[in-house]
């Protein structure tokens, strides 16, 4: 009887965790469709912020650049992918605190002050990772690219950049993205080495294969220019050194 009475207590405790999972993800879709409604309203606003450094390299050069869709329904799906970007960029703390609410009941107290840290890196990393893009990767790659244009001569046609709009907001925000995605490596090494699968002498013996991984991963996630490649591979070979100081330290506080 008593057995059969575990049995049931530990069903109805594992649908009452469904039960809130469920109610959790309803709370974050939910949210998520309120900032996307509300982002939409505001995508001129977001499109103007995210055309900027564009708009500030062409200003720098005293150039007269314009930006052109070639299809009907272009601007109008321009504007819905960039109320998404902007929802889902936004959201993102709301989801891991969900997350961290749903998760944070079934850990010792221990276990939360070593997870807290984690939830508030995240957000920072990938913050930092879109910074980078937008005030200085960006400027610096679209200058290199204007660079390539020629003005009209006797016998030579002009070469001038015509950006479609739907191309250039694509692009940024997939950096912003890529660059955001890979700022989590410190995360990842921390996590995986409070787990034991790693540790900072295992990080030093094989720097130089990261190296080859890193940028590996550079030329993979970005346009093949080598602004954008090195200015995402140079923080990734920072953030890498600075984990195996994080997973040292890591290493001496479970050693204490």
């Amino acid at each position: 009887m008593t057995k059969k009475n575990n049995q049931n207590n530990n069903s109805g405790s594992f649908v009452g965790h469904l039960t809130e999972l469920r109610s959790r993800l309803i709370k974050s879709f939910a949210f998520l469709i309120f900032l996307f409604i509300l982002c939409y309203i505001f995508s001129t606003d977001i499109y103007r912020f995210l055309v900027h450094p564009y708009a500030e390299a062409v200003l720098a050069e005293n150039l007269d650049r314009r930006l052109i869709f070639t299809a009907l329904h272009e601007a109008f799906l321009t504007y819905l992918k960039v109320a998404f970007f902007a929802a889902f960029f936004i959201s993102s703390p709301f989801f891991l605190t969900q997350l961290w609410k749903f998760i944070a009941p079934g850990l010792y107290k221990n276990e939360k002050q070593a997870l807290l840290p984690y939830l508030v890196a995240t957000p920072t990393l990938f913050i930092l990772g879109g910074c980078i893009v937008y005030y200085l990767i960006m400027p610096l790659a679209i200058s290199f690219f204007l660079g390539f244009e020629t003005v009209a001569e006797p016998g030579v046609i002009a070469i001038q950049l015509e950006a479609k709009v739907n191309e250039y907001l694509s692009l940024i925000m997939r950096l912003i993205f890529a660059f955001g995605l890979s700022f989590q490596l410190p995360v990842i090494l921390s996590l995986l080495a409070r787990i034991g699968i790693i540790n900072s002498e295992y990080l030093r013996q094989r720097r130089k294969y990261f190296v080859v991984i890193i940028f590996t991963m550079a030329a993979i996630l970005t346009p093949p220019d080598p602004i954008t490649q090195i200015g995402l591979a140079l923080p990734l070979l920072l953030l890498y050194e600075i984990s195996i100081f994080t997973v040292k330290f890591i290493e001496k506080k479970e050693d204490a």
